[in-house]
Formats: structure tokens, C-alpha cells, sequence
């Protein structure tokens, strides 16, 4: 796709998807903002910043908008919400399997998280159970029964730091 001659409005949001959407430093105290408190008020919002109400809510209805923020969701302690047991998965997949496997794995409640590697191994996931035994059944049960996977690497966390913010 060319775009040197375009504007932002002559393209669609489809065809943005992987760019970086165009953002001040207003744009960027806002995503910061919400990234620490999703559940803060555009009154407490627009103070913060020192914008009135209604620039707020025109400039975060354009982030969603562009796809800058994407949802909003509750931040859970995984060990108080009953899965204690946390643990990396590099999975190997067959050539031009990712977008069928990509979606199995999305599907899957115990994967948290889904990437896309380079190097050694092509998928990286993390994955949350309640147990060992919870574990064993999504490794050896649910992701080495897809046909495209070739193989599975688990490595146990001990411990996670979460960056507060």
C-alpha cells in the first residue's frame, strides 16, 4: 500500500491495522492515563490532563476509534482468582499453520497470551491452570492433539513482577 499522498482520512482503519496511529502528546497522557485507571471518569480525566470534558471524550472516542485502546479490562491476581500455577509454552508449528493454530489457541481459556515468534521456536504463549494436573491436560491433551503442532517446550514461572503504572 502507498500512502505518501494520502491523508489520514482517504484510508480506512483496515488498512492502518499495523501502523501507528497518528497521536500528541495530549493523545499519549490520555493512553497513559487510562492504562493506570480504565475506570476513571472524564471529569477526573480531563482535569488531570487540564482539557475540558468535552475534548476528552473526543479525543478517546478517536483512539478507539483508531485502535489505539483497544477494551478495557479488570486486572486479576491470577493466584487469588484460583489458577496457581503459571507457565510459558514455546509451541513449533508446521509451515503455514498459523493462522489456523492462531485461533485454536485464542480459544483456548487457560492461553493468556498468544505471540508470534522469530527465532528457535514459532509461538510463545503463557498459560494459567489451577494445577499440575490442570497443566498436563491443556499441554499434553489440548495443544499436542492440534494436528499443525509439532512439538511443545513448557517452562514453569515462579514468580511474576508486573510494572505499576
Amino acid at each position: 500500500m502507498y500512502i505518501a499522498h494520502m491523508t489520514i482520512s482517504d484510508i480506512s482503519p483496515d488498512d492502518l491495522r499495523g501502523h501507528m496511529a497518528p497521536m500528541d502528546d495530549t493523545d499519549r497522557q490520555i493512553v497513559e492515563a487510562l492504562r493506570a485507571d480504565g475506570r476513571m471518569s472524564m471529569r477526573a480525566l480531563a482535569d488531570l490532563i487540564h482539557i475540558s470534558r468535552a475534548s476528552a471524550y473526543a479525543r478517546v472516542a478517536r483512539l478507539e476509534r483508531d485502535g489505539v485502546i483497544t477494551g478495557y479490562a479488570a486486572q486479576v491476581d491470577p493466584v487469588r482468582y484460583g489458577y496457581g500455577l503459571s507457565a510459558y509454552v514455546y509451541v513449533d508449528i508446521a509451515q503455514r499453520s498459523w493462522k489456523s493454530v492462531r485461533g485454536q489457541l485464542l480459544a483456548m481459556p487457560a492461553v493468556d497470551h498468544v505471540a508470534l515468534l522469530s527465532g528457535e521456536h514459532d509461538i510463545l504463549l503463557r498459560v494459567r491452570a489451577r494445577d499440575a494436573v490442570s497443566l498436563r491436560d491443556v499441554v499434553l491433551s489440548r495443544l499436542q492433539e492440534i494436528p499443525e503442532v509439532r512439538s511443545t517446550q513448557t517452562v514453569l514461572i515462579f514468580e511474576e513482577a508486573t510494572p505499576h503504572r
